[in-house]
């Protein structure tokens, strides 16, 4: 009968849910996992901060729909990660974080509560920011856990979970046939609508002269992502896409808008709020007119009337219930002459755009940066926003398309996101290119992490957008207290392409309009991680936009 250590044991059942790479800083805590890891064919991916390899997980799971699974170090190791699993919580993302810790049982490792090294309570810690937090009491049921894991993270709303592993339960070992596991322990079903209130919302529906549709980011879950672009085909009305829920339509569907929401909401009667919060980003519910209908459909039934008032409420699978609604509407005509009216007005602000795009002003406009940029995506692209005004200003001009093809960190607004995300983008799909967008500020929370790509092959580029300001707080600071009262605010156009080169990456640095198209094909053709670093100006685009 052959005898496993705990490592092996946890390697195993990650290779059973189809986990092919770990995300990790190594550990002395964890170096059981690592060894068990090589036994099962899983590739063991390492950062330079253990905030990063925890956001890896999180971006895996977002480009792959499976969750993630990173380990860290026990103490500082696992503090280190608390931020990415937060960002992935309140993002509704599902991830696997392990965590070491010393060991549990009187012995030569030590023991629990004797003060070991880096042992700490991790368990109440990360109770906070997951779905489930708990400490591994035996080697055998360490399987067993791996698997509760999974169908805890992906189960209903999507979410962190934290398996804290002591060290002697992963170096301790048991027989094989010791170890605990189950077979059919997580079912891949989702919930479909209450069939009362689709027949509810869908009479509403067609009550309406303006409805509006907005879709958030668990249509990313859903096992039926094309139930949108059905749902359109089959009542046309006008679409806008919140977080991971960009790329779910083509860029050039009719129905897809980017810029006229604020507007097209102010005239809609009946507004559908598919897997998306009434949080900040929608005025918690004060942008949509008091008088129109509202729609909301989520996986967690708490969050339906949250801020507002809500006239039919869903708790369902995004795709589930756009079919639902489809079949309940079947014959119904849509909203042309609504569709082309929000046309036109987006049409209006799109000219206002591309006339920024175009400017050859020097600095460069951030609008003809990412204008630039954008001869470079296809469906073939992932973007990764990490930044405040630039990825902002990014998000409204590059044209993704697929699912997790635009990543940013969510409603917590994590600066750092962008190498993780983007490490385990390259890593999940490697034909595809990975671009991250970095605010200048950003870009210093995470940036050595282009010494993991650069020794580990891991291309991707990066675009920095330098304007030597934190301007997205720069902003609301100066319209607040006046512009020479904004301490903190102010950086340096730093040669952060110099910090590329010098981790064994390509740098490009770029100060006029006419240098960007020759630096982006040079960084794009390399062979190793590039940053392409833009000295930026400013623009009128978001000259109203307040982060607090």
């Amino acid at each position: 009968m052959a005898r496993l250590h705990g490592g092996r044991v946890v390697a195993r059942a990650l290779r059973a849910e189809g986990v092919s790479h770990l995300f990790t800083l190594c550990g002395g805590h964890i170096q059981a996992i690592y060894d068990g890891c090589l036994d099962e064919g899983i590739r063991v991916v390492d950062f330079r901060h253990e905030q990063s390899a925890a956001h890896a997980a999180d971006g895996w799971a977002r480009v792959t729909g499976r969750p993630g699974v990173a380990a860290v170090t026990a103490g500082p190791g696992v503090t280190d990660a608390v931020t990415a699993v937060a960002n992935a919580q309140r993002a509704q993302i599902p991830m696997v974080l392990v965590g070491g810790q010393g060991a549990r049982l009187l012995g030569p490792l030590g023991g629990q509560d004797r003060g070991g090294l880096q042992d700490m309570n991790h368990v109440e810690l990360l109770r906070a920011v997951s779905k489930w937090s708990v400490s591994v009491p035996e080697t055998r049921r360490l399987g067993e856990y791996v698997q509760t894991a999974f169908r805890v993270a992906t189960s209903g709303v999507p979410g962190p979970v934290f398996l804290e592993m002591p060290l002697d339960v992963l170096m301790g070992g048991c027989e094989d046939a010791e170890a605990v596991a189950y077979e059919g322990y997580r079912t891949e079903a989702r919930p479909m609508g209450d069939p009362e209130h689709v027949e509810r919302a869908s009479a509403l529906i067609r009550g309406a002269e303006h409805p509006l549709l907005i879709v958030g980011s668990q249509w990313r879950w859903s096992k039926h992502p094309q139930a949108l672009a059905r749902f359109l085909d089959a009542v046309p009305m006008p679409a806008f896409l919140n977080g991971l829920a960009r790329g779910a339509l083509p860029p050039d569907h009719r129905c897809y808008l980017k810029h006229a929401r604020s507007k097209a909401l102010s005239r809609s009667d009946c507004v559908i709020v598919f897997g998306t919060p009434l949080d900040f980003r929608l005025g918690y519910g004060d942008k949509i007119p008091p008088t129109a209908k509202v729609i909301q459909v989520d996986l967690d039934g708490a969050e339906i009337g949250r801020n507002r008032k809500v006239d039919v409420g869903i708790v369902g699978d995004t795709g589930h219930v756009l079919g639902q609604l489809a079949g309940a509407l079947d014959g119904c005509p849509g909203w042309s002459a609504w569709l082309g009216e929000v046309q036109g007005i987006e049409s209006e602000l799109v000219a206002k755009i591309r006339a920024e795009c175009a400017q050859e002003s020097d600095p460069i406009n951030p609008l003809r940066l990412c204008a630039e940029v954008n001869h470079f995506v296809d469906p073939k692209t992932i973007v990764v926003g990490d930044g405040g005004d630039f990825v902002a200003t990014a998000a409204y001009v590059l044209d993704v398309e697929g699912p997790g093809s635009w990543m940013d960190p969510g409603p917590l607004g994590t600066l750092g996101v962008g190498p993780g995300y983007a490490m385990a983008a390259k890593l999940a799909l490697p034909e595809h290119q990975v671009v991250i967008m970095f605010g200048d500020g950003s870009f210093g929370l995470n940036g050595m992490e282009f010494e993991a790509m650069a020794r580990q092959g891991i291309k991707v580029v990066g675009i920095v957008g330098n304007d030597a300001c934190w301007t997205q707080i720069y902003r609301g600071q100066s319209m607040i207290y006046g512009p020479t009262r904004t301490p903190a605010t102010r950086l340096s156009y730093t040669r952060y392409d110099k910090v590329v080169e010098g981790l064994g990456g390509h740098g490009e640095y770029v100060e006029r309009p006419n240098q960007l198209r020759p630096a982006l094909e040079r960084a794009f053709a390399a062979d190793k991680p590039a940053l392409v670093n833009v000295k930026m100006g400013q623009s009128d685009f978001r000259r109203y936009a307040v982060s607090v």
